[in-house]
């Protein structure tokens, strides 16, 4: 059983950055992959990076392009989302979740453990 709490989200203008947290917390093994997606109104979700605690790896979906960043606090069990120069079509609930696959998980199904959500709205 994973929990996780989304926070940090909230109305910004287009170019601006906004850094999501998700606080995460575990019975048992600690060693799952973070991933975080998003879902925009009237579309799918869509993944948009993810991280292991374990080997420190992080990876991101194509269309990122170095804009979003991903950190982590092992001591404070909490992982980042940094979002640089927003943009309108960033508008979205922007989601954590935790998967005990270590294969680089990309896809929703690969997640067991989801939070609520937090929704970023970018104005132009």
């Amino acid at each position: 059983q994973v929990e996780l709490v989304e926070s940090g989200g909230g109305l910004v203008r287009a170019g601006e950055s906004l850094t999501l947290s998700c606080a995460h917390s575990g019975r048992g093994k600690s060693d799952y992959t973070i991933g975080w997606f998003r879902q925009a109104p009237g579309k799918e979700r869509e993944f948009v990076g993810g991280t292991q605690r374990n080997t420190g790896s992080t990876w991101y979906a194509d269309f990122v392009k170095g804009r979003f960043a991903i950190s982590r606090d092992n001591a404070k069990n909490m992982v980042y989302l940094k979002l640089i120069d927003l943009q309108p079509e960033d508008t979205a609930v922007y989601y954590c979740a935790a998967s005990y696959s270590w294969n680089y998980p990309e896809r929703g199904p690969e997640y067991t453990y989801w939070g609520q959500g937090a929704q970023v709205t970018v104005s132009s």
